[in-house]
């Protein structure tokens, strides 16, 4: 019984992790250079990686794909699909990567390299997602999408850097709430 209330428990933390997501997302979004205003930076990313860092990647990954789902059907609805996939294959990776890390070296140096490099594997994943997706649902052509890489580089690296920066100086406020 008390495995399951704890496991109840994790579950209803989670989800708080995805409503905050979901509610800065809403709050908070805007380009990060002008002449590609869709690249938009969010701060949706932190109670994810929060939650990574408390409960483990798999976890990471869960909210990252409940959260994706449902700013996709309500808040970024515009981008749809397109969007959801998007924002899981980053955000995931970047869980994925950075959770496995800190599982291993729960120290502030493995929290710094944890996001160090789940920043670098986001930026190194999107390229080759944005070359192979991107025509697909944008209807462009490659090349089109290969001249804004420098633009979708810089983007996922300042998104990844600053939402990293945010949570590292916010978790161990938050991980004692997030451990009871």
């Amino acid at each position: 019984m008390n495995n399951q209330k704890s496991q109840s428990l994790k579950l209803a933390k989670m989800a708080m992790l995805v409503a905050i997501s979901i509610v800065l997302v809403m709050v908070i979004h805007f380009p990060i250079f002008p002449m590609v205003a869709f690249l938009e930076y969010d701060p949706a990313d932190i109670p994810i990686l929060i939650g990574t860092f408390a409960f483990g990647p798999a976890a990471g990954l869960m909210i990252t794909v409940v959260a994706s789902v449902l700013q996709g059907l309500t808040i970024s609805a515009h981008s749809g699909l397109y969007g959801i996939l998007m924002h899981i294959i980053a955000t995931g990776t970047f869980v994925i990567v950075a959770g496995l890390i800190y599982k291993k070296n729960k120290t502030k140096k493995g929290a710094v390299l944890a996001i160090a490099i789940g920043a670098i594997a986001m930026v190194a994943v999107m390229a080759p997602a944005n070359y192979f997706i991107t025509p697909y649902f944008m209807g462009v052509p490659r090349e089109a999408v290969v001249a804004l890489f420098p633009f979708i580089l810089g983007f996922n690296a300042i998104k990844a850097g600053v939402n990293g920066v945010i949570t590292f100086f916010l978790y161990k406020r938050v991980s004692g709430f997030m451990h009871r």
